[in-house]
């Protein structure tokens, strides 16, 4: 069961629209974004819901992404919250531009967010969430990660940040495995329950 979701970017207004922040673009698309009440902690925002009963932790880190994990552990170990209890959403270059894609555990494919959660959390057993922004065609990576999309990309961006909003929240009612299962395509589009009453 998922009990943090933690959603990787870096702070600043110059990086709000940036491809490096799509999870936490992602987590503004929650059907309960707007009764999230965020408290600063833990080198980060974070805040919860209640969600079939049960309640979940989300967490946006203000520290650099390649610094994600000094937020994201102190706050696991807080809550008393295992790492395979933990569900972290990212950018992922490796796929294209409108992709969804629930992983658990693995490697890490070169994300200093991911690195850093990893190193902090001891391990690699978190459940991720890797929302494309595909990889560019030549130069650099760390520019590319940190450049607004263009106007072409934004039907995939918003279609992607819904199907992504719907995963997470399909993922804390029904399961990891479940939402795998279900969203794992690459154009899937769910009505799936959403969350409970803050």
């Amino acid at each position: 069961m998922v009990k943090l979701v933690v959603a990787l970017g870096n702070p600043g207004s110059q990086y709000e629209k940036t491809r490096h922040n799509v999870g936490w673009m992602a987590m503004d698309h929650l059907s309960f974004a707007s009764e999230l009440r965020w408290k600063e902690k833990f080198k980060g925002l974070y805040s919860d819901h209640n969600i079939g009963g049960h309640k979940v932790y989300f967490l946006r880190p203000l520290t650099w992404m390649n610094l994600s994990g000094e937020s994201v552990a102190p706050m696991a170990h807080f809550f008393k919250i295992s790492p395979q209890e933990i569900l972290v959403v990212y950018d992922e270059i490796d796929l294209a531009l409108g992709t969804v894609r629930f992983k658990k555990g693995g490697g890490l494919a070169g994300h200093n967010g991911l690195k850093s959660t990893a190193q902090m959390l001891g391990g690699h057993d978190f459940k991720r969430l890797r929302l494309g922004i595909s990889r560019p065609s030549g130069g650099d990576v760390s520019h590319w990660v940190l450049s607004p999309f263009g106007r072409g990309e934004e039907s995939a961006l918003q279609d992607m940040l819904e199907r992504a909003s719907q995963g997470i929240e399909y993922c804390l009612v029904h399961g990891f495995e479940s939402a795998a299962s279900k969203f794992n395509g690459p154009h899937t589009m769910a009505s799936g329950p959403k969350g409970g009453e803050s």
